[in-house]
């Protein structure tokens, strides 16, 4: 029997091992990339190209005014710009939004109102529906929580002019509520890496670069050339991306343009996230992980980087997995060998890119780092609900799109204002409950056999997912 757990223990080890090398790889990588320069070009006003901006929406009351107003601000000729507002809602959004859209079309903004009475496609549904009625040769997408820049087309549009395979211009994501809590300073860190570090590195050394799903272009001959908006998996934005790579086109991330966005307030509402970009990335691996691989036209190494990259939440089963036979392997008082501190070495890829991302991005970075436990632990707690979030995909079934909940500190799912906005009891509060009392006796059978070096992981399974539980709890007694 020890064999056996043995066995699998070290193999989910050395899969989570792999993922650490990743980051190395990826730290490597940003090093020897850091310096590349996009610098803006300069163009003439007459010389600027039509831009459709398209703003969808579905049961956002609380942010969609803030969207819109954001929307028409833009600065760009405005003989060359129209807004489509892309509204699936079912609640007072939509009177909320018809009010708004009236009073910039009475000021002469090319603003309109596309309004589903049903989400066929969900967000890629609507979005195919909308761009069908686009004007602009380029198409610029935020989604209800984003806040852009009045420059941001500025700063933006004119690297397309004289690239005209550029298909794509992504930007940085910014954090309108970092400061919140600390689980919105833990995504802010979470995501300031994936960008900073990872969105760099994918776009300037040629690794299948993406789209994020918001705060990018679209040239609008790049997008229909890659089959357009496609409803058949929940990450419509890495489906497309993954298409137009593989068709030919380039993408360019600019880490020093930022949008700014709304961070989820709940756990309930970051854990629902979570759960569909995970389910999203294994159902655009299987979709595409194959044609990614014998694709000729990227180096071996880049086509690694992708399926690995698009792989990355499997950590999470294997998380779940190195626990559930640890703590059998402890009782038998099985004795792990020298060897498995090579694969501990790999861990230390991804801290250090949380850490430089931090220092790169901001001039407080020490003092922000204080959330990094916080990401760790909540990252951790969430390893369950992306892990069936995976199963899923596996087992098959429908797999619809789930809002993540917006509007911080304005109501969002409590009382009578928050009507529709709940999110339901979810049973995975038990699984998170029960991994945290396993972990609390893998703990207590570590230290009866005085082996203190799995209690590091031990303690931070048990609080992480202890956590996680408890602010599901917290959310569940507000919204009744």
């Amino acid at each position: 029997m020890s064999y056996l757990l043995s066995t699998i223990y070290l193999l989910a080890v050395a899969g989570l091992s792999l993922f650490g090398f990743l980051g190395l790889i990826t730290l490597a990588l940003y090093w020897r990339h850091r310096h590349d320069k996009f610098p803006l070009p300069a163009v003439a006003n007459s010389k600027l190209p039509s831009v459709t901006v398209q703003l969808p929406v579905y049961n956002e009351r609380f942010v969609v005014d803030r969207l819109i107003r954001a929307a028409a601000s833009l600065d760009y000729p405005q003989e060359l710009l129209q807004i489509q507002v892309i509204d699936d809602s079912t609640d007072d959004t939509t009177e909320k939004a018809a009010k708004l859209v009236a009073f910039y079309q009475a000021q002469g903004v090319d603003i309109s109102l596309m309004h589903r009475t049903h989400r066929h496609g969900y967000k890629a549904g609507a979005l195919a529906d909308a761009t069908g009625c686009a004007r602009g040769e380029y198409l610029a997408i935020f989604d209800a929580d984003f806040q852009p820049p009045a420059d941001f087309l500025r700063h933006t549009i004119p690297h397309f002019i004289n690239e005209p395979r550029l298909g794509m211009v992504q930007t940085r994501w910014g954090h309108l509520n970092f400061q919140d809590s600390p689980l919105t300073g833990a995504q802010a860190i979470a995501l300031d890496k994936h960008f900073a570090m990872e969105q760099t590195v994918r776009h300037r050394a040629n690794l299948f670069p993406k789209f994020n799903g918001a705060g990018g272009i679209w040239r609008y001959d790049c997008l229909q050339d890659a089959g357009g908006w496609q409803d058949d998996t929940v990450c419509e934005d890495l489906c497309l991306s993954t298409r137009a790579i593989l068709k030919g086109w380039q993408f360019r991330f600019l880490n020093d343009v930022t949008s700014p966005a709304e961070l989820p307030t709940t756990i309930t509402a970051y854990k629902s996230q979570q759960a569909r970009w995970a389910k999203g990335s294994i159902q655009c691996l299987h979709k595409y992980g194959w044609s990614i691989l014998k694709d000729s036209n990227h180096s071996l190494m880049a086509r690694l980087y992708a399926v690995l990259s698009m792989s990355a939440y499997l950590t999470h089963p294997l998380l779940l997995l190195m626990l559930l036979v640890q703590v059998p392997l402890l009782y038998l008082d099985f004795q792990f060998p020298p060897s498995m501190l090579f694969f501990s070495v790999a861990g230390i890829g991804q801290p250090l890119l949380f850490i430089l991302a931090q220092q790169v991005l901001h001039p407080d970075w020490r003092r922000r780092l204080r959330h990094l436990p916080s990401m760790l632990l909540v990252a951790v707690g969430t390893a369950s609900s992306n892990s069936r979030a995976m199963l899923q995909v596996i087992f098959g079934g429908d797999h619809p799109f789930v809002r993540t909940p917006k509007g911080v500190g304005r109501g969002e799912g409590n009382g009578a204002a928050g009507a529709g906005y709940r999110m339901p009891f979810d049973w995975i509060m038990a699984v998170e409950l029960l991994l945290a009392l396993y972990a609390a006796l893998g703990a207590w059978i570590a230290v009866s056999h005085s082996s203190y070096g799995p209690l590091v992981f031990l303690m931070t399974v048990l609080i992480g997912s202890g956590t996680v539980f408890a602010l599901g709890l917290r959310d569940l007694r507000k919204s009744r």
